[in-house]
């Protein structure tokens, strides 16, 4: 199937049917000025080498010529074609919390919206680091897999939500083990999880035991702390993102959820990795790339991935030759007088 780079070059499309009524205004304007000049038939005879043919064919390569230039601008791409990509990095999964607690707004616009910033900003900061995203709530589940196309999970990213996962709580034990499922290599480094969340744990004293055998294979993890400490209450949204109240627990009362940062400094220190709260000027990010960067680097490659193959040179290559066909072509084809005909005559006796 063809598909178009960039759309908006199509419009320019819409030149070629009014550049027809133009040279068709310019062949009758030129038509009735002959009328006034004379007689058709006698401006004919006067101008045997005009042709009138010649001058449509020239038009109606040069609107050709002007289509597939268009075309070629908006570049077409057909079929794919599939690339093993290799870079020398560490494996980074990182875990996104995406309860209810994460639609609080504390942090404008919301928690949720930081922390989806936070990992855009620091795919930005990686090179040939391979990517992973894991949405949690009560439960998990593996968003994106390890992966060297930052591109692809930027989508995957986009589409996280407070209510993706019906699942309600936020299992920090269940991000940490689906992180350490999703690592492909049973050696004990150049695994590394980023764990983004407020820290209130609803699954029990798991999640320390599982962070023992995340330290155990050789996972390093950094928590980023999303929230105030203070605590606030959590927006209850419609259909349309629209607060329309608080959320309350069973005897009526608005549910405050509050950051626990000294869960995530625990499970930091465990593996060697550091805590950081979310800030503005996202210094916390650089840090983490600083520790990354200073890793041992593993040659890594991704799974193979399609990728639309461009077009445009042919479609160009067509136009090109349409424009050299209409430069070549004159309007005046060769006419052979009677003298020239008489003067042919007596050279060839």
């Amino acid at each position: 199937m063809i598909r178009f780079a960039n759309n908006f070059a199509l419009y320019l499309l819409t030149l070629i049917p009014l550049l027809i009524v133009f040279f068709y205004w310019v062949f009758r304007w030129k038509r009735q000025a002959m009328q006034r000049f004379g007689s058709l038939l006698l401006l004919k005879q006067l101008t045997p080498a005009l042709s009138r043919t010649r001058q449509i064919w020239k038009i109606v390569l040069l609107l050709a010529a002007m289509l597939f230039l268009v075309l070629a601008l908006a570049r077409p791409q057909l079929g794919t074609k599939l690339e093993e990509v290799k870079r020398e990095g560490v494996d980074i999964m990182i875990a996104i919390d995406v309860s209810e607690s994460m639609n609080a707004q504390d942090i404008k616009p919301s928690r949720i919206a930081k922390a989806r910033h936070e990992v855009t900003s620091l795919m930005e900061r990686l090179q040939g680091d391979r990517i992973g995203l894991i949405a949690f709530a009560g439960e998990g589940f593996v968003q994106c897999p390890l992966t060297l196309d930052y591109g692809a999970a930027k989508i995957f990213l986009d589409v996280l939500e407070p209510g993706l996962i019906p699942t309600p709580g936020t299992n920090l034990a269940e991000a940490i083990q689906l992180a350490m499922k999703s690592f492909e290599s049973a050696e004990r480094q150049h695994k590394v999880m980023v764990l983004i969340t407020d820290g209130e744990d609803t699954g029990g004293d798991d999640v320390m035991k599982m962070v023992e055998a995340a330290e155990r294979e050789g996972v390093v993890i950094y928590t980023v702390g999303i929230g105030s400490p203070q605590g606030v209450p959590i927006p209850v949204l419609d259909e349309r993102g629209m607060q329309v109240g608080f959320k309350k627990n069973r005897d009526g009362d608005v549910v405050v959820t509050k950051l626990d940062e000294l869960t995530l400094e625990k499970i930091a220190l465990q593996t060697g990795g550091k805590y950081y709260r979310a800030s503005s000027g996202e210094a916390e990010l650089d840090r983490i790339y600083e520790s990354i960067a200073g890793m041992d680097k593993k040659e890594l490659a991704s799974l193979k991935f399609s990728q639309y193959e461009e077009r445009f040179q042919y479609v160009l290559g067509i136009a090109l030759v349409l424009l050299v066909i209409e430069l070549l072509l004159a309007e005046r084809r060769r006419v052979q007088t009677a003298a020239r005909r008489r003067f042919a005559a007596e050279t060839a006796k």
